[in-house]
């Protein structure tokens, strides 16, 4: 297929780049840094995901887009405004396949209660999750074929082992009570719904 993806050079974006890489796709990588982008393959792009008519002409001619797109640490509400964005740019641009990588903190972890609105939620993640909460909701107003893959609660560089468990809208833990998912298992099952969708016009999340 050929994709083009927001936010590359992250933790998650470099992953995801880098499998969907393996798997064959044709890239285009837009970044607000290049030189951050180490996976070689891609065609890198300079460019603003807040900015509507880059999004529309980096993603002209694409089958997909992801965005694995992250705000600066002080100044979460910048993703509603990338997700606004995104939307608008893709519109115009006529690509309808949007997989969007999402945050934990919406998954229910009981009936009615999600994750960002218990008391055990670290306080220092609570605006970005807030931020991905209303970048949710934003995608469900929309008309396109969006995709909201959220992660487990912990996501983190590990090994790629092709082992995990799906869920839909409420948290997936282990055993052990923890929510965790590799970033390279993560992208593996990312790639998997672009290739296979499965979710769209839905959250899911993935574990271990």
């Amino acid at each position: 297929m050929n994709i083009v993806l927001y936010g590359a050079s992250g933790m998650i974006g470099s992953r995801i780049l880098k499998e969907l890489l393996h798997r064959g796709h044709t890239v285009t990588a837009v970044v607000r840094n290049p030189e951050r982008v180490t996976v070689l393959g891609a065609y890198i792009v300079l460019g603003d995901i807040l900015d509507p008519s880059t999004v529309a002409a980096t993603a002209k001619g694409r089958e997909a887009a992801i965005s694995a797109y992250a705000p600066p640490r002080d100044d979460a509400a910048a993703l509603w405004a990338a997700t606004h964005s995104l939307l608008a740019g893709l519109a115009t641009a006529g690509v309808r396949r949007l997989i969007v990588v999402g945050g934990a903190g919406s998954l229910e972890v009981a009936p009615g209660l999600q994750l960002v609105d218990t008391q055990v939620f670290p306080a220092q993640w609570k605006a970005i999750a807030l931020a991905h909460r209303d970048a949710l909701a934003l995608l469900k107003s929309s008309n396109l074929d969006w995709t909201c893959f959220s992660p487990a609660g912990l996501i983190e560089p590990g090994e790629r082992t092709g082992k995990f468990r799906l869920g839909g809208t409420q948290l997936v833990t282990g055993a052990d009570g923890e929510s965790r998912i590799s970033a390279e298992d993560y992208a593996i099952a990312l790639a998997d719904e672009l290739e296979k969708p499965q979710h769209v016009r839905q959250q899911f999340t993935v574990a271990y």
